[in-house]
């Protein structure tokens, strides 16, 4: 099934797109679909750890399940303010 992940700031620059389609196996979880993405854009691998995923709005864990058409964000640590 193919899912979509969109990538923001620092991730993006990296892999040097900002989405990224992935075809992973039926019932695949999250944590599956990031090391799909990471053996395809391996510069991506010392980001994963520290990024947040949210999936339909909502933040999700690794092991949350995929559906076909799903559009996974990853969104990396912020910071700033005064």
């Amino acid at each position: 099934m193919q899912i979509t992940v969109k990538l923001f700031a620092l991730m993006r620059e990296k892999a040097g797109t900002d989405t990224v389609c992935l075809e992973v196996s039926t019932g695949a979880t999250v944590q599956q679909a990031l090391a799909l993405l990471v053996s395809h854009h391996a510069a991506l691998m010392p980001y994963i750890a520290n990024a947040r995923c949210s999936l339909h709005m909502d933040f999700v864990d690794s092991d949350t399940r995929l559906a076909a058409g799903d559009e996974l964000v990853l969104i990396p640590p912020v910071s700033g303010g005064a």
